[in-house]
């Protein structure tokens, strides 16, 4: 009896003890910042669900549920990873400035009290969440290059290696605290530079590996359902705002600022983006002014929050044009990204990364820097350099982890399967009532 009355006590002082180090110290937490973090998450998970209908809708219909699964079953796979220690690699204790410890692994040490390094007025977990999503879409937005013709098994092996090798190393050099980027002076706001350009030069290097679709560039290979692209579409430029207006970390006038300037960068680049096709094909099309979005929104996620509403439009106008240019080269080079995930992403991230050297401005966010235009060509510079070396590095890095994924899996689909479609001969169901 006398140990059972032990054992008990034992337990309720464990139970205890951690009820106690969840609870922490909350009086620095900020009520109204933290509902706004919280929403933005939620805002950037619903993101990823919304690409998956983006993507599912451009591809051919015997391959939407294979497109929409990639994105979804990333949700899975990247989040267990970022709880067990993806986010302690992008954000923990720093190692040199190249990588997080293992410190804070299972979340250990993560709890509701404030990290003063990231955000000093909302949980530590909420942070951790938040940026849990961030790390979810990015390598998702990959799988546009290689829809149609990925197994689904190297997906799995590659999703989970490219968010451990890629990702959480760049996160950790842009935005982790002791990262050698960020030392640097390089800005960031939202992801240009951490998700975009790694997502988009990484879809290059995914779409030169596994070769072209059978029949491409010949065989036409026209979206199978518009509404449902245009659906996603309307979803992703929802979430964004979460994206974008919730990397100021609070709530006040600095992710007031970013909302503002998504918007008008997006509206901007669709603008540019039709009036550029009509005038080139004939016609204006709801695909490319869905796409044109994106691209704007993209373009803008690296400078939301240090630039004003006017740059911000200028950035979305030369978006429009310089994305719609990339993807019309795509034929005259012989690649075949099936979903343009590097004229989009890698191109628009790049392009706002670099414009952030020339138009950031400490008036409108005092964390950051001047840019070209109010005197310092240094920080462009710094810009350029960011983006070459992270393209570099995801290109490169992505090349070696598909190679692994095939010697362990075998990256592409047979001709016979990818000629009959991946919803059937790699899920066992079809999209639509045959």
């Amino acid at each position: 009896m006398r140990s059972i009355v032990v054992v008990i006590t034992a337990a309720i002082a464990v139970a205890l003890s951690v009820t106690l180090a969840y609870a922490g110290d909350t009086a620095k937490v900020d009520t109204g910042d933290t509902a706004w973090m919280l929403i933005s998450a939620a805002l950037v998970m619903l993101m990823t669900p919304g690409l998956a209908l983006f993507y599912g809708g451009m591809v051919r219909r015997k391959n939407v549920l294979a497109t929409i699964m990639y994105s979804f079953i990333a949700i899975s796979i990247v989040s267990l990873q970022w709880i067990l220690f993806g986010y302690s690699l992008s954000f923990g204790p720093d190692v040199r400035g190249i990588i997080g410890s293992l410190g804070w692994a299972g979340l250990n040490g993560v709890t509701v009290e404030p990290n003063a390094d990231y955000a000093p007025t909302v949980p530590h977990l909420a942070f951790m969440i938040y940026q849990a999503m961030f790390a979810v879409i990015t390598p998702a937005l990959i799988s546009g290059a290689y829809a149609e013709r990925m197994k689904f098994s190297a997906f799995i092996v590659f999703t989970f290696l490219w968010s451990t090798i890629v990702y959480d190393p760049v996160a950790h050099w842009v935005w982790g605290n002791g990262g050698w980027m960020k030392n640097l002076g390089v800005l960031d706001f939202a992801g240009g530079i951490v998700v975009h350009v790694t997502s988009g030069f990484s879809a290059l290097a995914a779409a030169l590996y596994l070769g072209r679709r059978q029949g491409f560039p010949h065989d036409v290979m026209s979206p199978h359902n518009l509404p449902l692209t245009v659906i996603g579409t309307g979803i992703l430029w929802f979430g964004w705002f979460g994206f974008n207006a919730g990397s100021a970390l609070s709530s006040g006038t600095l992710s007031t600022m970013a909302f503002v300037t998504s918007h008008v960068s997006a509206v901007a680049a669709i603008f540019t983006w039709v009036i550029i096709e009509w005038l080139h094909r004939g016609k204006p099309t709801m695909f490319g002014a869905a796409t044109a979005s994106i691209a704007g929104l993209a373009t803008i996620t690296p400078a939301a929050g240090f630039v004003s509403p006017m740059p911000a439009l200028f950035i979305g106008l030369t978006a429009g044009a310089v994305c719609y240019l990339a993807l019309n080269l795509k034929p005259k080079l012989g690649y075949d990204d099936s979903l343009d995930a590097f004229g989009v992403h890698g191109i628009g991230g790049a392009l706002g990364s670099i414009m952030v050297g020339v138009f950031a401005s400490v008036a409108i966010n005092p964390g950051g820097a001047n840019g070209l235009i109010l005197g310092n060509p240094a920080l462009l510079f710094k810009q350029a350099g960011a983006v070459a070396t992270v393209a570099i590095y995801s290109f490169a890095i992505t090349f070696v982890l598909l190679k692994t994924a095939d010697l362990v899996a075998g990256a592409r689909v047979s001709p016979e399967h990818e000629q009959e479609g991946l919803d059937v001969t790699q899920h066992g169901e079809s999209g639509y009532l045959m």
